[in-house]
């Protein structure tokens, strides 16, 4: 797997129609700078606006996966994607003039043969990759789907496709080496679908630029001769329409024999791009489709947020610490003797927090509260509470470097046991809600495991005084 980050050698341009949309289109590739990633910028649109290639904002997965910011949306950016991530692009800027990329044949071979005729170049920083180190799972009971990713040291693919269909049968393929296979073996294979779903996608205002030269279409059913030109009809084939002997209308010849599981394979290389990072793991999938690739990207996303936020403020690994005092001192402005959080313990971005605080006889307000009777006061733990809630609310973005989290109010605030020298609290705080800068969060307090405080904190991200307010 390649080390260093790296863009395109120079700018590059294919047109065409839309599968889904119709709409005819002109896709630019320019190079891009170290850290910049993969973005689409709608040229045809009022501020060229631009949508980073991320799963957060994905707004749409109707047999393709659309991204979109607002008004700005950019349709079946899938097998874009896949050949970028395939050719290890890390950086790159795509231009385009309408709302869905050009088709080319249904496959990623049109855009591989494009950036490969544009050339790379190798930048001067490392890649980001996100090393899978645990086990992540994901499952959609009602359609059978399962997706696996496991720890390896390199990239590797495996899918089986089973969609209960005599017409296609049980498929499976696996890519083992992205550098070696991806171009000769997975780029080039087509979108496909059913002869019975043609119509329903017609009806449903999908693959509109549709036809027999852009996707393989599987033989399920027997057609009249009627059907057989409403059909050509509705994919504007002026020829007639045979359902052919091999499986696939008009005898259309496959590239491979298992060409539908591995264009699987290839939307799921396409839609994993969403993740923001290339991947050193394992993926294992089992009768993968867009909307659950692109579920199974936001978990994986969320563990790539939680690790790059580790890695900017905890620079010592120790085990069974997310964040020590020395990270939270990065992170929160309390110093002594107001910081009442000594490590983090759990951390899950915008979910859920857990801080440690141990509590001793050198507490400072211990000398006044109570002389010969030291009872934590119940606001401090509340404020302890707070400060770990303020560590929940790192997102990973620049925007938040900097601020600071005021309370706004504090409801169902309950004591339910007394805190004094020697105990070790425990708390667990989990978002509520979180819109624009104001936030609510549950906390909870525990010794031992019994619960001695909780309330819910509502609060608000401001500027640090003196800093120049985020635009």
């Amino acid at each position: 797997m390649l080390v260093q980050q790296r863009t395109i050698k120079e700018s590059v341009t294919l047109s065409g129609v839309g599968l889904h949309t119709g709409t005819q289109c002109t896709m630019t590739f320019r190079p891009a700078p170290i850290d910049f990633g993969i973005r689409f910028r709608r040229i045809d649109l009022g501020g060229n606006p631009e949508i980073p290639a991320i799963v957060d904002h994905v707004v749409d997965i109707s047999r393709g996966t659309t991204i979109g910011i607002g008004e700005a949306k950019v349709h079946t950016v899938e097998h874009v994607l896949a050949a970028v991530a395939g050719l290890q692009i890390d950086n790159i800027q795509i231009d385009l003039d309408g709302i869905e990329p050009p088709i080319g044949d249904g496959s990623a071979k049109p855009y591989v043969d494009a950036l490969q005729k544009a050339g790379f170049e190798i930048q001067d920083a490392p890649k980001d990759y996100l090393v899978i180190d645990q086990t992540i799972g994901y499952k959609n009971e009602e359609k059978g789907v399962e997706i696996v990713a496991l720890p390896t040291d390199d990239f590797r693919v495996t899918v089986m496709v089973d969609y209960n269909n005599p017409a296609l049968g049980s498929q499976h393929t696996g890519l083992f080496d992205l550098e070696k296979e991806f171009v000769s073996e997975y780029s080039m294979c087509r979108t496909f679908c059913f002869l019975h779903e043609v119509e329903v996608l017609r009806d449903a205002g999908l693959i509109k630029g549709g036809n027999l030269d852009n996707a393989i279409v599987i033989v399920d059913r027997e057609l009249s001769e009627k059907e057989l030109k409403d059909l050509a009809s509705k994919l504007g084939v002026k020829d007639s329409v045979i359902l052919g002997k091999n499986g696939v209308v008009n005898n259309r010849q496959l590239h491979f024999k298992n060409e539908p599981a591995r264009h699987k394979l290839l939307d799921l290389i396409g839609d994993l791009a969403l993740i923001g990072a290339p991947l050193k793991a394992q993926i294992l999938a089992a009768r993968p489709g867009h909307a659950n690739n692109v579920e199974f990207a936001r978990k994986v996303r969320k563990l790539y947020q939680q690790k790059k936020i580790i890695k900017k403020y905890q620079h010592e690994k120790k085990a069974g610490v997310v964040f020590d005092v020395n990270a939270l001192q990065r992170i929160l402005p309390h110093r002594f003797p107001f910081l009442l959080v000594d490590k983090i313990v759990d951390f899950q971005p915008n979910e859920k927090i857990v801080g440690v605080k141990n509590v001793t006889f050198n507490e400072n307000f211990f000398q006044g509260h109570f002389p010969g009777a030291p009872v934590m006061p119940g606001v401090l733990i509340i404020e302890g509470m707070a400060q770990a809630g303020g560590i929940l609310l790192l997102d990973g973005s620049e925007e938040n470097d900097g601020k600071l989290v005021y309370f706004l109010g504090i409801n169902n605030a309950k004591f339910r046991k007394t805190v004094g020298p020697g105990d070790q609290l425990v708390y667990e705080v989990t978002m509520m809600y979180r819109k624009s800068k104001v936030c609510q969060v549950q906390g909870k307090a525990y010794v031992d495991g019994a619960i001695v405080a909780e309330a819910e904190l509502l609060a608000t991200i401001v500027d640090r005084p003196g800093k120049k307010p985020s635009q």
